[in-house]
């Protein structure tokens, strides 16, 4: 066993600042707003039975679905800590139309964080794990400018940290700055994330994959012809394959990135209004790719690498094929013909 499995996620922080020449420790700042408002969200999302947070808030957001109670919660906490932090220029959040300026009450830094405040809040009333993800970049424009969409639009690649938080059985929180990947797990008792899965690696071929099985007559032929392969187990499909949907994406993801295997959600036709997919590039597709690429792994739209597609518009979506390096081959292998 590592001799550094345990410690505290403050910890962690401190001694990577350490090993990082010309810190200032802005962004282990950053960081510890970001595990605060994360801790609030749990104990919120732990009594939601007990206390008026279940349900529809009544309105749908920017994206068109109906926002959940714990949707706002979780929004406004993540959105009140990092204001009051004085690391973060602007915010982007998934359930906001626009760029999230800093009141000028308070002091600004030098990073935009973009988040999902809690991904698969539908699945709320049903006890189902859900999360927060997130996404850290630097600001590209003058400090002493307003931040603009050179701040806010920036390809995966300029990402300096991304990470997520799943609230289930534990409270887990996954993160990377670019060395690695560590998950450390919430322990109640003394209200601090510890060390609990150090230098996550993902195996490079998994036995799951995780799609909305729903969708197939809306899919492609090459996806379609991807799945009847791995269900039907042909003369060269050597692994037997289980089928594993939550429809909470930081669940699937978190499941995948520890067992290996693939999660999907590839473009469909079945809604006109979202032809690119339904996941949106900057605080869902790009924070994970970049987990899975710090952890041995793959992320594409099914052609191109999901970190270095430039971005249009702050909400944009994009079809998302992420997990083992193997099996996002043999997908691909499908989409373009090769089998």
């Amino acid at each position: 066993m590592s001799e550094n499995l345990g410690i505290t996620i403050s910890n962690h922080f401190l001694l990577n600042q350490q090993l990082s020449p010309g810190a200032t420790g802005s962004f282990t700042r950053l960081l510890q707003s970001l595990v605060l408002a994360c801790k609030i969200i749990q104990k919120d999302v732990g009594k939601a039975g007990l206390v008026d947070v279940l349900g529809r808030a009544g309105k749908v957001n920017v994206q068109g679905e109906e926002v959940q109670k714990m949707d706002e919660l979780a929004n406004l906490t993540i959105k009140r800590r990092l204001s009051v932090s004085g690391e973060v220029c602007a915010l982007v959040s998934e359930e906001e139309a626009d760029i999230i300026e800093v009141p000028r009450q308070y002091p600004t830094g030098n990073y935009v964080v973009h988040y999902d405040p809690l991904d698969g809040s539908s699945n709320i009333d049903a006890n189902v794990s859900i999360g927060t993800i997130f996404s850290i970049y630097r600001r590209v424009t003058p400090s002493n400018s307003d931040t603009n969409d050179k701040d806010a639009l920036q390809p995966g690649l300029k990402q300096v940290g991304a990470g997520y938080v799943i609230y289930g059985s534990s409270c887990v929180l996954v993160f990377s700055t670019g060395q690695g990947v560590n998950g450390f797990t919430l322990d109640p008792s003394i209200g601090e994330f510890l060390l609990s899965h150090p230098n996550i690696r993902v195996p490079r071929r998994g036995k799951i994959y995780s799609i909305n099985e729903g969708n197939y007559s809306y899919w492609d032929e090459g996806t379609r012809r991807y799945i009847d392969w791995l269900k039907h187990g042909y003369e060269d499909h050597k692994i037997h394959y289980s089928s594993r949907y939550i429809g909470s994406l930081v669940a699937d993801f978190h499941r995948n990135l520890l067992y290996g295997g693939l999660f999907l959600y590839p473009a469909d036709l079945k809604d006109p209004l979202k032809p690119q997919g339904k996941l949106r590039l900057m605080c869902e597709a790009n924070p994970l790719a970049y987990l899975i690429e710090q952890a041995g792994g793959v992320a594409t739209t099914g052609q191109n690498r999901i970190l270095e597609i430039e971005p249009n518009y702050i909400h944009q979506r994009v079809p998302l094929i992420i997990g083992s390096p193997d099996d996002v081959a043999i997908y691909q292998d499908f989409i373009n013909g090769r089998r």
